[in-house]
């Protein structure tokens, strides 16, 4: 057998070691090519320098690493968006939340996006309502970062602010918003979970509040109050098992209207109330 023979893309596939979708995006990355170039160019020949490139991603893909990370992007809601370990990855989950977000927000309203991230929710919610003010907020400067590189790559109009939830500059105005939304740290800091698949390699302070999964959500309830408008809604996502525990935060703190939105297996994903407090 010549070992000679150049290492091919139809080659580098079958023997990566990863599965083939996960191999053919790494591919598609790295040669910038997309899938229908592949299937045309199967036997074209790999330079030297994208085999070494292949192999690195390929050997941090094997030892666990997200292949969001080493995409450097991952889709939601139909858009493309820069993710780094400086965010968390976008999740289907969190989909419900901009639609309910996006449901409840009314013409030239405003929304007010706590713990952007990577900015999927307030990014997607100005690209979907550009009649809408969108705002958004992150204690992280490089989440910080990476969110205003998606509004300007997908052209969105968001304010952005830096601190910790309602401590955030700028910000909107007291009492001037239609709905507050969020998808805090709600994982509690003794879960097996962090240790497990893609979640060891994003940032813990997004995951989890260091307590018991229910301090951040209950610092955002506590506080809505004094930026929402009358009638104004909160939004907020949370583990399966929490519902509950937020539907009675909610009503401790006045809110009506609350209730929780299932995602697509069923399990309490999103809850929601609105706001009877008057200025």
């Amino acid at each position: 057998m010549n070992t000679d023979l150049p290492i091919t893309l139809e080659g580098w596939l079958r023997n990566s070691g990863l599965s083939r979708l996960e191999a053919r995006m790494l591919l598609q990355q790295v040669l910038d090519i997309n899938h229908t170039y592949i299937i045309a160019h199967g036997q074209q020949p790999l330079s030297i320098s994208e085999q070494a490139s292949l192999s690195r991603l390929a050997q941090r893909r094997l030892a666990g690493e997200p292949l969001a990370y080493l995409l450097g992007w991952r889709e939601f809601y139909s858009r493309r968006f820069q993710v780094s370990s400086a965010v968390l990855i976008p999740r289907p989950e969190t989909e419900h939340l901009v639609e309910a977000a996006l449901a409840h927000l009314p013409e030239q309203g405003i929304l007010w996006d706590l713990g952007t991230g990577s900015g999927v929710i307030a990014v997607t919610v100005a690209c979907e309502r550009p009649d809408a003010q969108v705002w958004a907020a992150d204690i992280s400067a490089e989440a910080l970062a990476v969110a205003s590189s998606n509004a300007t790559a997908l052209q969105a109009n968001v304010h952005f602010g830096q601190g910790s939830w309602y401590q955030a500059q700028p910000q909107p105005a007291l009492h001037s918003v239609d709905v507050i939304v969020s998808n805090p740290p709600y994982i509690p800091a003794h879960d097996q979970h962090l240790q497990q698949g893609d979640l060891r390699f994003e940032p813990q302070r997004a995951l989890t509040d260091n307590h018991n999964g229910l301090s951040a959500l209950a610092t955002i309830i506590a506080g809505a109050a004094a930026f929402l408008r009358p009638a104004g809604w909160l939004l907020l996502e949370h583990g399966f098992d929490q519902g509950e525990a937020v539907r009675d935060m909610l009503a401790q703190h006045g809110f009506s209207q609350i209730h929780t939105l299932p995602d697509l297996a069923g399990l309490d994903r999103v809850t929601l109330g609105q706001s009877n407090l008057h200025p």
